[in-house]
């Protein structure tokens, strides 16, 4: 994969990542609500309508979160554009840190809690953001063989 490639990639998950974010927040005050009530009850499986996006506290950690996941987005944007770019080693480094950073205690914290359907969604989310670094090493690794 090409650095050009690879780096579009990144972008467009960056891109993906923040409209997530504002989805999640702006189903505190829009008609989002009940694709992220159906969000809920998909990672505490089964989908029995049990989960909600419901209560003072649900509701202020959905505004964290999604303002977290902007900031991500925001941030893998800008590491794509500003230093993978040019230098794709210590810019995938940045990234492939930040992003297991994140999956390692998400994905632990959502097992301990029931909610192990978020481990899998999490481990699709994570592929987006390394899949282009860990390809684009390979195909550069493959061609100074």
């Amino acid at each position: 994969m090409t650095l050009e490639t690879s780096t579009r990639l990144l972008k467009l998950t960056g891109i993906g990542t923040i409209l997530f974010g504002l989805a999640m927040v702006l189903a505190l005050v829009s008609p989002l609500k009940p694709v992220f009530d159906i969000f809920l009850d998909l990672v505490h499986l089964p989908l029995d309508g049990q989960q909600a996006l419901e209560g003072d506290s649900a509701r202020v950690l959905a505004a964290i979160t999604g303002g977290l996941m902007v900031g991500l987005g925001a941030l893998t944007w800008c590491i794509a554009e500003h230093i993978y770019a040019k230098d794709a080693e210590t810019g995938g480094r940045i990234i492939l840190i930040g992003v297991l950073a994140w999956y390692v205690p998400d994905s632990f914290g959502s097992y301990m809690v029931g909610a192990w359907f978020n481990v899998v969604l999490n481990t699709g989310f994570l592929a987006m953001f390394v899949l282009p670094v860990l390809l684009h090493r390979s195909a550069r690794r493959s061609l100074t063989a």
